[in-house]
């Protein structure tokens, strides 16, 4: 048998997987898929899989008609301990067992591709899974720990997701550098300052090379959930008034909307209650037409697909200056024409705290910018253009790198392979 390991990158959008040959030392794939998963209204027939996970969890999800539960940004629930499980077709799921059927897709695929089992695993995790708060980060690394248990892996170690970038990129340089590396995927932003060197590549001990690592809760859902305050919420009814009391009229509450600009928060509108509690406003509102928008949007699970529309915005504005976020869908009708100077408004608020905390980095590391040879940056949200300026405005002096901004991390992971030897 082949001595094989796997990189894994659980992301909290996409997941990728390379496959490390240990005695070649060369990466012979890599497997990219959407962190998605659908299970259908309908339960699967006795024996089959009830439930789909990547990039055709998206098209039976829309060919089913957007019925039965579809979940994404899975990665997000990991580090929160109010989530403890929840039911779809009547079993239990909690959130190890929820990431452990997106890590066994990739292992299922990645297995097929060599031939055989492999058990064997580097999965990276982010520097801070919910800010600076330890015992949710312990939280989350516990139940990732326990999810790569489920999906058949009994040797793992884990290592930070911009520290496995930065070892992909070592890969490309041709003499030493100072690297200040930026994982910026869609639920965090990750920083680290390392020593890199091609001629240390495959070293065993690098534990000196890594100077300083850290990060922040804040990534592209971040921009997707501030978009859809903004230019999404008016046609939900942010703004529709109800009557409480004859002659005392009032706004809806605002939090109702902040749980839709939220894909973790959308389970908030489950309950029987605060159902209850909607169609009372309805009904007191006068039945205002933007706010049935918010019940249809509920009770017909729409909320991915207006995400999508989202997300579709936000790409095109990283190639162009203007775009529309357009949705039409159960007489749901949104048309907002966007240019790129608004785009950035909006998410300004997002891009001042990541500014802000990456020069307290640098100061609570004492790191010279002079010190910096280069920066490198990864992570589907790096090609955001505010991002983009946001960099090298910061360093006018200093190269800005890219490579593959939804494998380099896992690339990076299967180089990691030193943490198997002794004193790791």
């Amino acid at each position: 048998m082949k001595k094989i390991l796997y990189g894994i990158d659980f992301g909290t959008t996409n997941s990728a997987l390379s496959i490390y040959d240990e005695e070649k030392k060369e990466i012979l794939t890599t497997i990219l898929i959407p962190s998605l998963i659908y299970f259908p209204e309908t339960s699967a027939s006795e024996g089959s899989l009830n439930y789909i996970v990547g990039e055709t969890a998206i098209d039976a999800y829309l060919e089913d008609g957007m019925k039965g539960r579809f979940i994404k940004s899975i990665k997000q629930i990991l580090s929160r301990s109010s989530f403890t499980e929840t039911r779809i077709q009547n079993k239990r799921y909690n959130a190890s067992q929820l990431v452990a059927l997106i890590l066994k897709e990739l292992k299922t695929r990645a297995d097929q591709f060599i031939g055989q089992s492999c058990t064997k695993a580097v999965i990276g995790r982010p520097v801070f899974f919910d800010d600076d708060n330890t015992s949710k980060d312990t939280l989350a690394q516990t139940r990732l720990n326990k999810a790569a248990e489920l999906a058949g892996f009994d040797q793992v170690r884990f290592q930070f997701e911009p520290i496995g970038a930065a070892f992909a990129y070592e890969k490309t340089l041709t003499k030493k550098e100072h690297v200040l590396v930026a994982d910026l995927g869609g639920g965090t932003t990750d920083f680290t300052y390392v020593i890199l060197d091609p001629n240390k590549t495959g070293n065993i001990d690098r534990k000196e090379d890594l100077v300083a690592s850290g990060g922040i809760y804040i990534g592209g859902d971040s921009f997707d959930s501030a978009f859809m305050w903004e230019k999404g919420t008016p046609y939900f009814g942010k703004y529709t008034q109800y009557e409480a009391t004859p002659g005392k009229v009032l706004t809806v509450p605002k939090s109702l909307f902040a749980n839709i600009c939220s894909w973790d928060k959308m389970n908030f509108f489950n309950g029987l209650k605060i159902k209850k509690e909607i169609e009372d406003y309805y009904y007191f509102s006068g039945n205002d037409p933007k706010f049935k928008n918010l019940i249809t949007l509920i009770d017909h699970n729409l909320g991915y697909s207006v995400f999508q529309s989202i997300e579709k915005t936000k790409v095109e504005l990283s190639f162009q200056d203007h775009s529309c976020f357009e949705y039409s869908n159960m007489n749901i009708d949104i048309k907002e024409e966007v240019d790129i100077a608004e785009y950035d408004r909006i998410i300004d608020k997002d891009l001042q705290k990541i500014a802000h905390y990456m020069t307290e980095f640098l100061q609570k590391n004492n790191i010279q910018e002079s010190a910096i040879d280069s920066l490198f940056l990864t992570g589907g949200t790096s090609l955001v253009p505010a991002i983009q300026k946001l960099f090298k405005s910061k360093f006018p002096h200093i190269k800005v790198n890219s490579g593959d901004n939804f494998t380099s991390v896992a690339k990076g992971l299967a180089y990691s392979s030193y943490l198997f030897e002794d004193g790791y």
